[in-house]
């Protein structure tokens, strides 16, 4: 539909409210945001919805939450499950209680109870919620470390991850299917109270959750003497008191938490990009760490599912990267039950086709088998629902590069607060042996060989930039690179078209369908491109593997090479 014809249908409509007409009528005459609020319907994607609040058709507003969620009660209702709930949860992001609020209502209108929380919930304690109170679904909104003006909405199944295919296809189906809000159905909260349809999850949730985190501490007794000074910042979002719940359950007694950043807030005041990857996001947990002399600064997003981590290095604080956590973790766990005979004998890690190498490195070395996914941890959580179902595995952990990780299989989602547990710990175990965590990682490196990774993000807004997106990834199809870093390509994946190419050898891709393009070098580095599925971005990934020796000069040389090679490409298609 042509957006200025849906524009003034939003202004006709009767079934939209006077303050969103007033937002509207307050941009006539400016043709560029009238465009880029209509010219498209926020699309319901494989990861649910994510855009800027405000009024449109590809924005987050009432409407379209309530258009989405009447399209998964439509499929809750043909999939035929007996008596359905769904849980709710919610972040810090503004209007996030009353999408959360609007969504159940929804719901409730097509017979289908729902169980919301009081306040906000950390997205890992609903993937476990899910499978707590029996539901059939579950919702979280959020926009996880995307900017202050965004909100979101992901849906999950009965096994507690996102849904994956088929059945996301099926729910986007559904969700197509509600062309006008006069389809959408819902209820007055006071009548769903009083049906037994609305209804706020039992505080047992919570307990058990936090139960669950706390099993999965390897060396627990050493917890409640240990001195190690912990600096938390939960970037206003929920992993405030989840994350100090569990580190004072278990006996830390030393955390300091950066209070301009304690209480929850949707506006982010004091960070313009909460995310726990930008170093900016760092300034004042910095600050206070140098203050206490800590040892280690953790800092979960918004809705407490990524974990950022810096340590203590001299007089200053070394931030760790995504992949670098993950190894970390990996190896810790990995060793530790090792040592203490608990390592399964068909136990796998699980970690996607943009992180790092160095994990199946350490699986080889350990025993472990080890799978890959694409990006998005609900195909992590789809394998643990395989591995369980089939008695192939065991799952031991898993990660993604994107400061996402899981230890346990209590959630079935990425879990910050299991992470900020275990990674405290494990910087506690090492400390009581001399070590900090920068030592481990070096030993890791001279063990396994020194992997290391970047990753760079173009911004492309609007509609002009979803044509950008499209027509980079169409050239690099035509006329794929031919070396990195002056190594022949050895290996092309292209997951769109689902083919592995070797030389001239093909063979089918078994990972699902995805705008992913892969490339592997004669020398081991590696190359990866695919747009965001959640921002306005074109993504390139990079990695290497140098002898453990090596040094931070030469492994930085080789992966500036691989950037340079990959921008020019881009430049070359953009003009």
């Amino acid at each position: 539909m042509d957006y200025k014809k849906a524009y003034e249908q939003w202004l006709a409509d009767p079934a939209i409210d006077e303050a969103t007409k007033e937002e509207l009528r307050k941009i006539s005459g400016n043709d560029k945001d009238i465009e880029d609020r209509f010219y498209r319907t926020l699309e319901f994607g494989t990861g649910g919805l994510r855009g800027v609040i405000g009024a449109g058709t590809n924005r987050m507003n009432i409407y379209t939450v309530r258009s989405a969620t009447q399209g998964l009660a439509n499929y809750i209702i043909k999939s035929g499950a007996k008596n359905p709930a769904v849980a709710i949860a919610h972040d810090c992001r503004r209007m996030s209680p009353e999408f959360s609020e609007e969504a159940a209502l929804v719901l409730n209108a097509a017979g289908i109870k729902t169980y919301t929380f009081e306040s906000l919930r950390p997205t890992p304690l609903l993937s476990f919620a899910v499978r707590h109170l029996g539901c059939v679904s579950g919702i979280v909104v959020t926009a996880s470390h995307n900017p202050p003006e965004y909100n979101g909405y992901k849906a999950y199944w009965s096994d507690g991850a996102q849904c994956v295919y088929p059945r996301d296809e099926d729910i986007i189906a559904e969700v197509a299917k509600v062309t006008d809000f006069g389809m959408v159905k819902t209820m007055p909260k006071d009548e769903a109270v009083a049906k037994g349809l609305f209804n706020v999850a039992p505080p047992e949730v919570d307990d058990e959750f936090i139960k669950n985190v706390k099993a999965q501490c390897l060396n627990p007794e050493i917890l409640p003497d240990s001195d190690l000074k912990i600096v938390f910042t939960p970037l206003h979002g929920a992993g405030n008191l989840p994350v100090q719940r569990a580190l004072g359950e278990v006996g830390f007694k030393n955390v300091f938490v950066v209070k301009e950043q304690e209480l929850p807030d949707g506006n982010f005041p004091t960070v313009s990009y909460p995310n726990p990857e930008d170093k900016a996001a760092f300034e004042l947990a910095l600050k206070l760490a140098k203050e206490k002399d800590a040892d280690i600064i953790i800092a979960t997003d918004p809705d407490c599912d990524r974990v950022g981590v810096a340590a203590k290095e001299g007089n200053d604080y070394r931030m760790f990267s995504g992949n670098q956590i993950g190894v970390l973790l990996a190896e810790y766990i990995v060793t530790q039950r090792k040592s203490k005979g608990t390592l399964p004998a068909n136990g796998i890690i699980v970690s996607t086709v943009v992180s790092t190498g160095m994990t199946r490195a350490i699986c080889e070395a350990n025993g472990l088998a080890y799978t890959e996914t694409l990006t998005g941890f609900k195909y992590i959580g789809e394998k643990i629902k395989e591995f369980e179902a089939a008695g192939s595995h065991e799952y031991v952990f898993g990660f993604e590069e994107s400061y996402g990780y899981l230890a346990g299989t209590h959630a079935r989602d990425k879990d910050a607060v299991v992470s900020s547990l275990l990674i405290c710990e494990a910087a506690a175990f090492y400390r009581a042996q001399g070590l900090s965590l920068i030592d481990v990682l070096n030993a890791a490196y001279k063990k396994y060989g020194f992997f290391r990774e970047s990753t760079v993000s173009i911004t492309l807004k609007g509609v002009d930039g979803q044509s950008d997106i499209a027509r980079i990834m169409a050239a690099l199809r035509a006329a794929p690179p031919k070396s990195l870093d002056g190594a022949a390509i050895t290996e092309i994946r292209d997951y769109k078209e689902r083919v592995i190419k070797k030389g001239d050898k093909s063979e089918p891709a078994v990972l699902p369908v995805s705008d992913v393009l892969h490339y592997t070098a004669a020398d081991g580095a590696w190359a990866c491109v695919r747009p965001s599925g959640t921002e306005p971005k074109i993504k390139l990934y990079f990695g290497a593997k140098l002898s453990g020796d090596a040094t931070d000069a030469a492994m930085d040389a080789k992966l500036a090479a691989m950037h340079t090679e990959f921008k020019g490409i881009v430049d070359g298609v953009l003009g």
